[in-house]
């Protein structure tokens, strides 16, 4: 299969500073001839390397509002956390509102999605008595990803259920379609996106044949735009028809505050997640029912595509003014719509050989070649740590003396020499 990223660089700016490298959660980057390589096979397009470069240097492929053009009906899907990114207690129906005058004929909040969610979860978690421990929400596409890539044995723990955004186009499709009569052909959705791992997710699904999402619009390149219309509103529409139970999926805990059941975690952050996915596949946490794990910190508040700080934008979404309808159970056919229409399968990010002989004498050689290096983890050879660079020199990516402590050992012998012969 051919992964579309959302996550890209600009080598024009890009300095070869390695902050990148240091900070990415699956060693997806290396430094070479002063400029930096995604290794593909190992992004999750966190966007982690987003937040932290200096130069501006990483980006997030989306979409433009030009794309509206291709469809004769569209209809815009805001994530939770777009709420947060204005000033405390401002209407949801004056955000929508200025969503809908971007150019959509309509407005569907993912946070109806996350509700509908909610609700299939309970219902699920109520039901069935086998199901693993812990159960791993599937919700964030970049914490789905990192376990297919790197947790093969944890595939099995994750909520087999689509994420909201899925199941809020879902839903929004056939309100269109029997409100227009208009085929699905002629519908566009779009997802206002915090983070590109949506964006990804929408290019590359892993668990749908098909995203029922047309296309992703980042927040940061339309919130300018939303606070003017709102600066000039003066009545907005009745819009809003979400409750608190699936606005807070916009940050860290939402979700498991809504399953409301006693063992439960949250956890946020990238490097965060990874340390509990080590405890629950190394069997330390069969106690708890549910993980909700976010790769943004504090959720998707702090996704990389948005404009506000993510503490001060998850305390505006507790403190929002929202429905107050209580969320039924979804129907039997919506519950068979919610699942997913494929399996999630293991894909391994670092095959050195299709041989076995030929892997495990590879291994052996990046095994030789690590006991050989400082250790020190520096990345100033270009990779983020010894142990990958020794990977890099055996798969050829790199070479033994990019080390530059190796290096100055083959200097001071080089100058060794040349003293010995002027003897």
């Amino acid at each position: 299969m051919k992964y579309f990223h959302s996550v890209t660089l600009n080598k024009d700016n890009c300095h070869g500073c390695t902050n990148c490298i240091k900070h990415c959660p699956t060693e997806a980057i290396r430094v070479r001839n002063g400029k930096a390589k995604i290794i593909k096979e190992r992004c999750i397009d966190c966007g982690e390397c987003i937040r932290v470069c200096p130069y501006h240097a990483k980006l997030a492929v989306t979409d433009s509002l030009e794309m509206l053009k291709g469809f004769r009906y569209n209809i815009a899907m805001p994530a939770p956390s777009l709420y947060g990114q204005f000033k405390r207690n401002t209407d949801v129906n004056r955000i929508l509102t200025a969503i809908k005058r971007l150019g959509f004929d309509d407005v569907y909040e993912v946070a109806r999605g996350a509700e509908m969610v909610t609700a299939a979860t309970r219902k699920m978690m109520a039901e069935k008595a086998d199901l693993p421990k812990p159960l791993i929400s599937s919700a964030c596409p970049a914490v789905v990803r990192l376990i297919k890539v790197r947790y093969p044995n944890l595939i099995g723990n994750i909520v087999n259920l689509l994420a909201p955004m899925e199941v809020a186009a879902y839903e929004a499709r056939r309100l269109a379609r029997e409100k227009t009569g208009l085929s699905d052909a002629e519908i566009g959705v779009f997802f206002i996106t915090p983070c590109p791992a949506k964006m990804t997710s929408i290019k590359s699904s892993l668990s749908m044949e098909k995203s029922q999402v047309s296309g992703a619009i980042a927040v940061k390149d339309i919130y300018g735009d939303l606070v003017r219309i709102m600066k000039n509103m003066d009545e907005p529409e009745p819009l809003a028809t979400a409750s608190s139970l699936g606005v807070l999926w916009g940050k860290n805990g939402g979700e498991t505050d809504g399953i409301e059941r006693p063992d439960c975690i949250a956890v946020d952050g990238i490097k965060n997640v990874i340390n509990i996915l080590n405890e629950i596949e190394d069997e330390k946490l069969t106690e708890i029912e549910f993980a909700e794990l976010c790769a943004c910190p504090g959720g998707c508040v702090g996704g990389a595509l948005n404009v506000t700080n993510s503490f001060v934008c998850g305390s505006r979404l507790e403190n929002l003014p929202t429905n107050a309808t209580t969320v039924s159970a979804p129907s039997d056919e919506m519950l068979l719509a919610m699942q997913w229409q494929k399996e999630i399968e293991y894909e391994p990010i670092m095959k050195l050989a299709d041989d076995l002989n030929e892997a495990m004498q590879k291994m052996e050689q990046i095994d030789r070649l690590y006991a050989d290096m400082p250790k020190l983890d520096c990345g100033s050879c270009g990779a983020p740590s010894c142990r990958a660079l020794a990977e890099d020199v055996v798969l050829g990516f790199g070479k033994e003396n990019d080390c530059i402590f190796k290096m100055r050992e083959q200097i001071q012998q080089i100058a060794t020499k040349l003293m010995d012969l002027d003897r």
